[in-house]
This record gives structure tokens, sequence and C-alpha cells, in this order.
């Protein structure tokens, strides 16, 4: 395992968290930002389905604000009244299903002037500090602004296209995904990677494998920043497994797609080793329909970078914010 630059105080430290969906701004970003730590959240942008993704194809704003909204909310230090507002979904009208701060976002992206799409988003980035009132010491950036898609072929051949159908499966779910892409290419955003170059500590998920956090990693860029940079990697392992993408994964089926995408070994791998109660697990997959089962994980596995935690947040299957910073934070 690679050694890391030398420890920094904590209160100098640079976390960069990289994710989508609500996993990753709920329980990795609301932890960490209780302690002195500095915190950039690069989003996922290329979403197809939702409120999200229907803007970005009505508006052709080529990339998709859900992941960056919920992360800005997550770093925000506005009153909760506030934050309220801005995550207002419409219940009626032409706009019913969209959400406010995902239209604000959508407007930032086509009052692009000459041209020039990338001012329109740093614009946007910099509207959304001030109104939200996230700190100074925080930032939330988009992985890119490219106008792609992510696609996958699986195991019998067929290709589906767009981030939705993988979410949500169109297909025989049970077949095994062989592999993950972008079409068209697409870069990453400069100054996503510049955060990346000067990281203490990279922070992957959790979230979905393929529909959210591939499409963060498959940006071109990316990886070879992660793998270039000399900060401490972890991978956080999704609780359950899903079906479509995950099926009969174990953890370490988790961390060798992720170090697939990479290009490089994590350093560290942090699973949890709790068991949800029969009663939970009933009510979690009446909500959550598509997750199957408690993800697998072998006795056995080498201890100096796969870190088994009781990492349940108490009633639920999701991570405990409080848990999860405490593990990282001593890394």
């Amino acid at each position: 395992m690679k050694k890391n630059k030398k420890a920094c105080p904590e209160q100098s430290r640079r976390v960069v968290c990289l994710g989508g969906g609500n996993a990753m701004p709920k329980v990795v970003i609301g932890g960490l930002k209780k302690y002195p730590v500095k915190i950039s959240a690069i989003s996922a942008m290329l979403d197809s389905g939702g409120s999200a993704g229907r803007e970005r194809k009505e508006y052709q704003t080529q990339v998709a604000f859900g992941d960056f909204r919920r992360a800005a909310l997550a770093l925000s230090e506005s009153s909760q009244k506030d934050k309220d507002r801005f995550a207002y979904r419409y219940k009626s009208g032409p706009l019913a299903g969209h959400v406010m701060a995902n239209m604000y976002c959508s407007t930032g992206a086509m009052m692009t002037f000459d041209g020039k799409f990338e001012k329109a988003i740093e614009d946007l980035v910099e509207d959304i500090r001030d109104d939200l009132k996230i700190s100074p010491q925080h930032k939330v950036l988009p992985s890119t602004l490219d106008n792609a898609h992510l696609a996958a072929e699986l195991e019998d051949g067929t290709m589906v296209l767009g981030e939705a159908n993988i979410d949500v499966p169109r297909h025989e779910g049970a077949l095994k995904i062989k592999k993950v892409f972008l079409t068209p290419k697409a870069k990453a955003y400069p100054k996503a990677v510049q955060e990346i170059n000067k990281a203490d500590l990279i922070v992957i998920g959790p979230g979905d494998l393929y529909s959210s956090l591939a499409q963060i990693l498959l940006v071109d860029g990316i990886a070879a920043a992660i793998r270039k940079s000399r900060a401490k990697k972890v991978y956080i392992c999704n609780i359950m497994t899903k079906h479509g993408e995950t099926n009969n994964f174990s953890v370490a089926d988790f961390a060798g797609e992720i170090e697939k995408m990479l290009g490089s070994e994590l350093d560290y791998v942090l699973y949890n080793t709790a068991v949800p109660d029969n009663e939970t697990l009933r009510n979690s997959k009446r909500t959550h329909r598509a997750l199957l089962a408690p993800v697998a994980f072998a006795k056995d596995l080498p201890m100096a970078k796969f870190l088994g935690r009781r990492l349940l947040s108490r009633g639920t299957i999701e991570h405990d914010a409080a848990k999860i910073a405490k593990a990282l934070l001593v890394l």
C-alpha cells in the first residue's frame, strides 16, 4: 500500500467526496461537515431520468443538476426553511415533479452568452454558494460539463443506454453488467481535477455502483487524477445489493469494480458488518423495492485494507453519518 504524504492537522485537511444520489451527501458530507475539514464534493452530472434528467433533455442543459443540488444542500449553512424552499418539489402545473433548485440551476445553465457554457456554470456555482450560505472552506463542483450518457453492456451482449435505464432496468435485471462506459466520452471539469490534486483524503461513495459512481469515475481525467494523487483513497461500500446492478455482489466485488474503473488499487475499503433485523429489512424493501440483500463479506479479507465496522444507523439500512465521519478521520 502506498504511503501517504505527511499527515496534516485536521483543520487543514482537504477531503474530496465523489458520488451522487442521496447517500454520499447525507452520510459523508453530513458527518464530515461537523469537523474542521475542507470538503470538496464532486457530483455526478449525467443522470437521464427523474426530474433532473427531464430538464436536461427538455431545456438542453447538457448536464443534470439533481446530484449537484443534493451536495450543495448538504454543505449549506442556510436555515432549514430556506433549504426546504430550495428543495421544494412542485406538486401541480407545468412544473409538476420538478425541484425548485434544479430549475434554478437549469435556468443558470441556459443563460449562456457567446457559447461560454463553462462561464455560465461557474457563475451558477458562485450563486449557489451565496444563496445557500456554503462556507468558503467547502466547494461543490460538477464532475463534467460535457453532454454524454452512461451506457452498459450486459453479459448477453445487450447494450443499455442512459443512466435511468441502468438504475431501473427495463431489461432482464438478473443479467450481469459486463462493462460500463460513457458515450460520447466526457472530459473532467478542470476545477474538479484541481481539487483531487490537492486532496489529503479521497472518499468514493456510497452510492449505486454503476448508475451513480461510474458516471463520475469514467469521466476522462477523473480516474487519472485519483491515481496520481498522494491522498489516501477510500471506498465506502454499499450496505445492500441492488436489482439489475449488483445482484449477489460481495464487498470484494464492489471494491474490485471500483478499482477496475480507477485503474489502480484503493488504500481502504470501508464496509458495514452490522446485520439489519428482519423487520427493518422488510420495511426498507417496501420503500426501496430494488434493494435485494445485505452485502456479503468474507471473514478473511485483508484487514489492512478492508475495514469492517458497524456502520448502520439505528432502525434503518442506511449508513450512520457520525460513524462514517469518525471512521474516515482516523485514516
